[in-house]
């Protein structure tokens, strides 16, 4: 009977013996497979369509805006009005310099007709020289300032010329900077009209990349309405100095075909062409950083998936591009590595693999 418990003992140690872990299942990971041909990858900008000309007009005299007649997106013509400012104080000017002019006009008669006694008083000796020369003297200040009243005159009336704003050539108002109401300045913006038949597009490149580019080199523009439309553009002007807050330069390419799917203020891809060492165009999630310094993570042959160190040459707006040095066909993961391990058993699926449907699930 003491024997009993023992033999009780033994199964219950079997049975709270623990079980095998279970295996690890093995993780999935996109994959972006480095192919012949993107060594060459192009470089792609995004700018904004802009007027070659465009400027900003404002009133020569300062006022209240009384009357704006456009705003932005209206198409004027040469010479159609576009403001007014209040005209009363011009209109004032204008009649006081003509009442000068009056006035100049009847001193220069009343100074001329005395220079004409005199000479006649002159010539029967009733007056001196010294006195016909003043008289001389006074028709001459009052000829000088009948002409001076006579410019103040026009002066005034350019004047309340200027208190209506007139296009000066056919274009596009692509901003309305004040509203009736306002008192504006001389000299302040308060218009902006560009010439919609000749069309370029702005970017901005960085300080290291501006190098690479000169005056006349060609390109392809790329509509962000109709991605599959492609015109033919060149560089027309490199600005000489970059930017003080991002530091980059703006670059301004000319499309002499542009039509009206290029449309003022939309959005457009500039694409330059490059060399074969250009760069190898990844996805921006595949590069992390590792121990510090940039690197990839890369499946071998056994399936496993191993770091390799990059460099990066510059991030553009659809991915990041490194230099050359990964051989074609590396499989470079590209999405979640920072969950990956150093020797880790992965399954690769390619980032162009069709998307698909887990029945089981």
């Amino acid at each position: 009977m003491r024997l009993l418990p023992a033999i009780l003992i033994v199964p219950l140690l079997v049975g709270c013996a623990e079980a095998p872990p279970p295996e690890k299942p093995v993780r999935t990971v996109l994959v972006h497979t480095v192919a012949d041909g993107e060594a060459a990858a192009p470089n792609v900008y995004a700018g904004d369509v802009r007027a070659r000309f465009e400027s900003d007009l404002a009133f020569r005299i300062g006022g209240k805006l009384v009357e704006r007649k456009v705003d932005a997106g209206m198409r004027v013509r040469r010479g159609d009005v576009l403001m007014r400012l209040d005209p009363q104080d011009v209109r004032l000017a204008v009649d006081a310099a003509r009442a000068q002019l009056a006035a100049a006009q009847a001193d220069l008669a009343l100074a001329n007709a005395e220079f004409k006694r005199s000479t006649d008083l002159h010539a029967a000796n009733f007056i001196s020289q010294s006195v016909l020369d003043a008289r001389r003297t006074a028709l001459s200040a009052a000829q000088a300032r009948l002409q001076q009243a006579r410019a103040q005159a026009e002066v005034a009336a350019n004047q309340a010329d200027y208190a209506i704003l007139r296009a000066d050539h056919d274009g596009v108002v692509t901003a309305a900077l004040v509203e009736a109401g306002q008192v504006v300045s001389a000299g302040q913006a308060v218009l902006r009209i560009a010439r919609p038949e000749e069309r370029e597009v702005l970017i901005h490149v960085p300080e290291r990349r501006v190098g690479n580019y000169s005056i006349g080199q060609p390109a392809v523009v790329r509509p962000w309405s109709d991605p599959d439309r492609t015109l033919a553009a060149a560089i027309r002007e490199i600005a000489p100095a970059a930017d003080t807050a991002t530091r980059t330069f703006a670059v301004r390419v000319s499309v002499p075909e542009a039509d009206a799917s290029l449309s003022l203020g939309s959005t457009a891809n500039v694409v330059f062409p490059s060399s074969r060492d250009a760069g190898i165009l990844l996805p921006l999630p595949a590069v992390t950083e590792v121990d510090g310094r940039p690197s990839v993570w890369v499946v071998d042959a056994t399936s496993r998936v191993q770091t390799a160190e990059v460099v990066i040459e510059f991030m553009r707006e659809d991915g990041v591009v490194i230099r050359p040095g990964l051989p074609l066909g590396t499989q470079v993961v590209v999405a979640g590595v920072h969950k990956l391990v150093a020797g880790e058993l992965v399954r690769a699926v390619g980032d162009k693999a069709p998307v698909a449907l887990d029945v089981a699930r």
